[in-house]
């Protein structure tokens, strides 16, 4: 049975950018906007591994976790018709940073710290690097450690005091030009 192909302008797009930025939200609506498939990575690693992110954080350490990133990345690049949602850490991994940026349009996403902790405070639970005295100043190094590969990204968009409807539509419109200016 053939596809029924829709025009869009691109059927693999990655969503990056630092915790609490909105990346998965963003990512099942801009999904839906694109009639793509939507995959957060955080959670397709804990429906493979039947354990919870902080869980394989507490038990199995950082690490481990990295690794399981880095192969789950290695088996989605190869899909068609996805937005996938990275967690904070994946782009860092040049190898999977390499690969994301290869197969299709990777967009960062962006928020201020302070935006990032009110965030992750609504789950403090599941925010393993943010366990700690000032959660805040974590923030801070992490982002300012973490946002020059995250500029490595095609498309950068704020998420900061934005519905998600907004960061959407400019995500889309961003990766049409994106893809004219490829020339697709």
């Amino acid at each position: 049975m053939a596809r029924l192909e829709v025009p869009r302008p691109a059927t693999f797009v990655t969503l990056t950018g630092f915790m609490g930025v909105g990346k998965s939200r963003i990512g099942r609506e801009l999904a839906r906007a694109l009639m793509l498939h939507f995959i957060d990575l955080d959670r397709y690693i804990e429906r493979r591994t039947g354990i919870s992110i902080p869980d394989i954080f507490r038990h199995l350490g950082e690490e481990a976790f990295r690794r399981m990133e880095k192969e789950a990345v290695r088996e989605l690049v190869g899909k068609d018709y996805l937005v996938l949602s990275l967690g904070g850490g994946t782009f860092m991994d040049p190898e999977s940073q390499k690969a994301l940026l290869g197969r299709g349009p990777v967009v960062a996403l962006w928020a201020s710290p302070e935006t990032i902790l009110e965030r992750a405070m609504r789950k403090p639970g599941e925010r393993p690097l943010l366990q700690v005295e000032n959660p805040l100043e974590r923030i801070r190094t992490l982002l300012e450690a973490r946002a020059p590969v995250y500029r490595k990204a095609h498309i950068h968009v704020s998420t900061d005091g934005r519905r998600v409807e907004e960061v959407v539509e400019e995500i889309v419109e961003k990766l049409w030009r994106h893809a004219e200016a490829r020339g697709a």
